[in-house]
C-alpha cells in the first residue's frame, strides 16, 4: 500500500495544532515531540534569542509573531521545562507518553554487540554523525509543507523501545517507511547536504540541513546520489532504498533532527500521512 506524496515575559501560548498555519509542523508536547512556543513578541521587534538545554532554538516569524519551534528529546521526563528568552526565562510542560516495545532478531551477531575494531569505527562515525546534527544555518527550515521522502507504508513507529536479540537497545529515533530496494528517495524539503557515507549501523546516509536546527537523515541506501555541499530543493533525488547497516530488509529509515533532539518525523507530514503507530 502507497502514501500520497502531499520580564518575565508577560505569558506565552502554547499553540494548539489545528491553529496553525501551514508550514509548521504539528505540536506535541510529549517526549520526542515538538513544543511550538509563542514568545509574545511581534515581529515588527527583533527576533528573540531562544536556548533551551544551552542549545540554540528555531524562531519562526509566523503570522507576524516570532514563534519558537522546540524539539524535545527521547528522554525528557513529564513537567515543566523552561526556555531561555533572550535573558528571561518562560515555561512550558512536556506530558508523558509510553511507547511501544519492539524485538528484532538480527542475523549479523556483530550488529548487535560489535567487536573491538567496531567500536573505535562506531565511535569515530558518532563525531560525523553529531556534527551534522548540530549543523545550523540561518535560512527559514519550513519554507513549504514537508513531502514524505518516500512514497511507502510506515512499517515502524518512532520512539519503539527495542530489542535486538534479546538485548535492550536505543529507542527507535526515527520512521521507517516501507520501500523496494531501488526506489528513489526524496527530500522533503530545501537544504543543504552537510554529510554523507557509509556507517556500521545506519548503512549508506545522507544528512540535510534544512535551517535553524532542522535536521533530517536518511539511513540504509542502496546509493547515495547527493554530496555535501550540494543544495537540494523538495523533490529531489538522494538516493535509494537499500538495506545496509543494521537491517532485516529493505526500507528507509528516516530521522528528524530539531535543536539536536530525535522527534517524530511524522509530525512534519499531513495528517492523512502519520496515520500508523
Amino acid at each position: 500500500m502507497t502514501r500520497t506524496a502531499r520580564g518575565v515575559i508577560a505569558f506565552i501560548y502554547l499553540l494548539p495544532a489545528l491553529a496553525l498555519a501551514q508550514q509548521l509542523p504539528r505540536a506535541d508536547r510529549v517526549p520526542g515531540g515538538i513544543a511550538l512556543v509563542e514568545l509574545g513578541v511581534g515581529a515588527d521587534q527583533p527576533m528573540p534569542r531562544v536556548r533551551y538545554l544551552d542549545r540554540q532554538i528555531s524562531v519562526l516569524n509566523r503570522d507576524g509573531k516570532w514563534l519558537a519551534m522546540v524539539g524535545i528529546p527521547l528522554d525528557t521526563e513529564a513537567g515543566t521545562q523552561a526556555l531561555l528568552v533572550n535573558d528571561k526565562e518562560i515555561k512550558f510542560q512536556v506530558n508523558d507518553k509510553e511507547y511501544a516495545t519492539q524485538h528484532l532478531t538480527i542475523s549479523n551477531k556483530r550488529q548487535v554487540n560489535p567487536n573491538e575494531q567496531d567500536m573505535e569505527r562506531i565511535t569515530a562515525e558518532r563525531v560525523r554523525i553529531n556534527k551534522a546534527l548540530a549543523s545550523w544555518s540561518n535560512n527559514d527550515p519550513l519554507k513549504r509543507d514537508f513531502v514524505p521522502p518516500v512514497d511507502g507504508e510506515r512499517t515502524s513507529s518512532f520512539g519503539l523501545r527495542r530489542f535486538f536479540n534479546g538485548e535492550p537497545r536505543n529507542p527507535h529515533s526515527g520512521m521507517d517507511i516501507d520501500g523496494n530496494e531501488g526506489d528513489p528517495i526524496v527530500s522533503p524539503g530545501a537544504g543543504t547536504i552537510v554529510e554523507t557515507g557509509d556507517f556500521f549501523f545506519n548503512g549508506n546516509t545522507v544528512f540535510v540541513d534544512h535551517g535553524q536546527g532542522l535536521v533530517t537523515m536518511y539511513c540504509h541506501l542502496s546509493r547515495i546520489d547527493v554530496k555535501p555541499g550540494q543544495t537540494v530543493e523538495a523533490g529531489d533525488t538522494l538516493g535509494l532504498v537499500g538495506s545496509t547497516g543494521r537491517v532485516t530488509g529493505p526500507h528507509l529509515h528516516w530521522s528528524v533532527s530539531l535543536n539536536q533532539a530525535m522527534v517524530n518525523p511524522g509530525l512534519f507530514l499531513p495528517t492523512e500521512a502519520d496515520t500508523a503507530d
